[in-house]
């Protein structure tokens, strides 16, 4: 496997050399294009002086007299003349016999058309060579050929080469350098987080990365990290005390049972008071089923597929039944229960599991309401939800509780919970149902008047 440095590095030096190529490329042929353009445009020139001085002669066709210009004297000695046919005419002294032109390039002189090839089958260096047709009355009566060396051109191009290549040998090592500068740079913050996330572990989960980063996606990247540590850190915690408050809430019970056990096996007993044993283990043995069945519940939510089945459902009837079924147990108490509704939409619910939520709302609400109080029942819709709610006449929740009432194991009034048998899961229970219905929960308390639950569900859309 790669290591990311050195992935960084060789990408930086491939690109480097892509893009040192490309350059190297259109500035090479960019010059030689130039220069030869400068070429033809100069044999241009020439050829066409040459072409004026041999069209004024009217005699037979001869080497321009001494009074000529110098640079055309001086060009006359690369000049050759030919016929139409192409065949040589006359040839100037500084050119070796030349090679003829190819058919298809002497018809396009022939039609008048001026032409230019480069000839590099000489021992020589290679040369640039114009046909110039001369016309008179529309009919090409000789040919003019003039030539120029490339040595100039190839000489220039060559120190052109040199160049490029200096640059580049000097390019790719600054590049070299550079991408290693830029590992660093960009690898430091990783390798510190990788420092920091190999020292913690379970104790110490509180050990947060000081990332000295001056970019803002390093800084993002500490915080999202150091974010993350606190989830874990809150999980750890939580279910810490999720593990010893239900070694705590189990002991009870198990101690009751084996002290009761102890004490009956010390000597013999009646038959009524063994029985009385059993009633008294009966009873703890009660409270730890429903203890493990709660856990159970609550360990099902936590996992990735809550158990339930969700399908629309219509939450009016549900309500009307089970307040029916409730009135017996509140009239006990003398508690009056009530029902406030109306006509609401479909929910996306799981009618076990919603039964299972207000079940433990409404028993909670009535056993912390006095003989006498009374516990509303109210569903209405309000801004696209279905709202329930739960309201009781009891003595109120003190605001210090309020933040912690949905949390595992805790009770607002310890020892009134133990007495009323209850382990404090049934309102974690209720807020682990309702997430898993898209919904939530909240809880509003005045004392001395009584606490509203609120249960907040998504509308159904199917």
């Amino acid at each position: 496997m790669v290591a990311f440095r050195t992935h960084i590095r060789r990408s930086a030096l491939g690109v480097m050399l892509v893009l040192l190529t490309v350059f190297a490329v259109l500035i090479h042929t960019g010059l030689s294009n130039l220069l030869s353009r400068h070429i033809d445009h100069e044999l241009l020139i020439v050829a066409e002086q040459a072409a004026q001085r041999v069209e004024a002669k009217t005699g037979a066709m001869t080497a321009p007299d001494d009074d000529d210009e110098d640079d055309v004297r001086e060009a006359a000695r690369f000049m050759v003349i030919l016929e139409p046919s192409g065949t040589v005419k006359w040839r100037g002294a500084a050119v070796s016999e030349p090679p003829l032109l190819q058919p298809a390039q002497l018809a396009e002189v022939q039609r008048g058309r001026t032409i230019y090839d480069t000839i590099t089958n000489l021992k020589d260096d290679p040369i640039r060579r114009i046909s110039l047709p001369i016309l008179r009355g529309g009919t090409v009566q000789y040919i003019l050929q003039t030539e120029m060396s490339l040595r100039l051109v190839q000489d220039t191009l060559r120190l052109l080469i040199l160049l490029l290549a200096g640059l580049a040998a000097a390019m790719v090592g600054v590049a070299w350098a550079g991408s290693r500068w830029l590992a660093r740079e960009a690898l430091t913050p990783v390798e510190v987080l990788t420092a920091t996330a190999e020292q913690i572990s379970v104790p110490s989960l509180k050990t947060r990365m000081v990332l000295a980063a001056p970019y803002k996606e390093f800084a993002r990247l500490a915080h999202v990290f150091n974010a993350m540590l606190d989830r874990l850190h809150n999980v750890f915690e939580g279910q810490r005390r999720f593990v010893a408050d239900a070694a705590h809430e189990m002991q009870t019970p198990l101690t009751v049972i084996k002290g009761t056990i102890e004490v009956a096996l010390h000597q013999r007993r009646t038959l009524d008071e063994y029985r009385d044993v059993l009633v008294t283990n009966l009873g703890q043995v009660e409270r730890l089923s429903n203890l493990t069945r709660s856990l159970l519940t609550l360990a099902q939510f936590s996992g990735e597929h809550p158990p339930m089945t969700l399908a629309p459902l219509a939450l009016e009837p549900l309500v009307q039944d089970l307040v029916k079924e409730l009135t017996v147990l509140a009239e006990d108490r003398s508690v009056r229960l009530t029902l406030e509704t109306e006509p609401v939409p479909l929910v996306s619910g799981d009618a076990g599991r919603l039964t299972q939520l207000l079940v433990n709302l409404l028993d909670n609400a009535l056993v912390h309401t006095p003989p006498g109080g009374m516990v509303t029942l109210r569903l209405r819709a309000e801004n696209g939800q279905v709202v329930v709610e739960v309201e009781d006449t009891g003595p109120g929740i003190e605001p210090e509780h309020l933040p912690h009432l949905f949390e595992r194991f805790y009770r607002g009034d310890p020892a009134r919970g133990r007495e009323s048998g209850g382990a404090g899961l049934g309102l974690a229970i209720v807020k682990e149902i309702a997430e898993a219905h898209g919904g939530s929960m909240r809880v509003a308390s005045t004392l001395g008047k009584g606490s509203v639950f609120t249960l907040s569900l998504p509308c159904d859309h199917l």
